[in-house]
């Protein structure tokens, strides 16, 4: 899936006014100002189109290894795309990070020589070329600086990590080289403000800001999945869940049971059997006119549907397959019969503890 996050407008309207009221007219003084805006709006979509590339060259060689992509996503620092799990061994962590600055590179090559054919046969397409191979290589350059959440991170991380045989002292290396460059952007960034006055600075102290924020968060989520190494489903899982009928109707539950819990997640049962999971959310997406007819199995999740795991499975493999379906819980079957649920927020709450406890 290809998603656009809100800020993406913003970036492509200020890059797009950047391009046609700065840039090219500075460049190219001679053009009507008609041009300005179309080369810099097709200059614009490229650019992007550009970034799209070099997120899809990162997921196809996950998927390649095996590891699902969830989603690519567009927003105010250019692209991510959001994967299933982490790589299991170094050498594949490698790979899959330098196929985007690689591609981005390869763009920029292309780019380049395409602007030497259009120099004396087109000045349009020669500006468009000539940036695009330009801006191309250097965010190429920019993602291999050595710091998470960057590129060049995880390959700082993915070398440490091949010479180590320690993922979570390399992991620490990349996000403490992430930390101090972004505080060497952000401070960067005032000088150039305060001192010459240039707009770059203060886009420089957001950068700065991204990454530092984005570098804490990574080892933040890092270590909680490492946290749950050592644990299996058997001891995650939920037992207790709190039971309803499956023909309640969705008015006497939220009357009844919902006012009396604050547990989000209910088992349905039919007879002595489990039918499937009812959540607040899904309780929520029916019109309120409509409680009184609907019942909880009409908007349960059923057993069948949901991802299942035995209770010995491993703990992070577990987070992984709800991330990877993007579900809000698993079922734990055993001989058949599901013994319990496993949901995502307490698993991630499970591994928060156990973080404050091993401080």
């Amino acid at each position: 899936p290809f998603r656009l996050d809100y800020s993406w407008f913003l970036i492509f309207i200020f890059v797009t006014v950047m391009l046609s009221m700065s840039l090219f007219p500075n460049s190219y003084p001679e053009w009507n100002t008609a041009y300005y805006w179309i080369v810099g709006v097709d200059t614009s979509l490229l650019f992007f189109g550009s970034v799209v590339v070099h997120e899809l060259a990162h997921s196809l060689v996950s998927k390649k290894t095996g590891i699902p992509v969830k989603s690519i996503t567009l927003f105010l620092f250019g692209g991510v795309a959001q994967i299933g799990k982490e790589a299991s061994q170094p050498r594949v962590e490698l790979v899959i990070t330098l196929a985007g600055p690689l591609s981005s590179a390869l763009l920029g090559a292309l780019f380049y020589g395409l602007s030497y054919l259009f120099l004396d046969v087109n000045v349009y397409l020669f500006a468009l070329t000539r940036y695009l191979g330009y801006v191309n290589l250097l965010l190429a350059i920019f993602n291999m600086t050595p710091g998470f959440p960057l590129d060049g991170g995880r390959v700082l991380r993915s070398l440490v990590w091949m010479a180590t045989g320690n993922f979570m002292r390399a992991t620490r290396i990349a996000t403490t080289a992430g930390y101090w460059i972004s505080i060497s952007m952000i401070v960067a960034g005032f000088l150039i403000l305060l001192l010459w006055g240039y707009f770059d600075g203060l886009w420089l102290i957001i950068i700065g800001f991204f990454i530092n924020s984005a570098a804490r968060s990574t080892y933040q989520q890092t270590m909680l999945r490492e946290h749950l190494k050592g644990f299996t489903a058997q001891d995650v899982m939920n037992r207790e869940l709190p039971r309803i009928p499956w023909n309640v109707n969705l008015l006497d539950l939220v009357q009844g049971t919902l006012m009396r819990s604050t547990n989000p997640f209910y088992l349905v049962t039919d007879g002595d059997g489990v039918a499937g999971v009812l959540t607040l959310w899904q309780i929520k997406r029916v019109p309120q006119r409509d409680w009184g007819l609907v019942t909880a199995r009409q908007v349960m999740m059923p057993v069948e549907q949901m991802k299942r795991v035995s209770p010995g499975d491993d703990a992070l493999s577990v987070l992984e397959k709800i991330d990877e379906s993007q579900a809000d819980a698993v079922a734990v079957v055993s001989e058949g019969r599901v013994v319990g649920v496993i949901l995502r927020d307490s698993l991630i709450e499970f591994a928060r503890r156990l973080q404050v406890l091993k401080g």
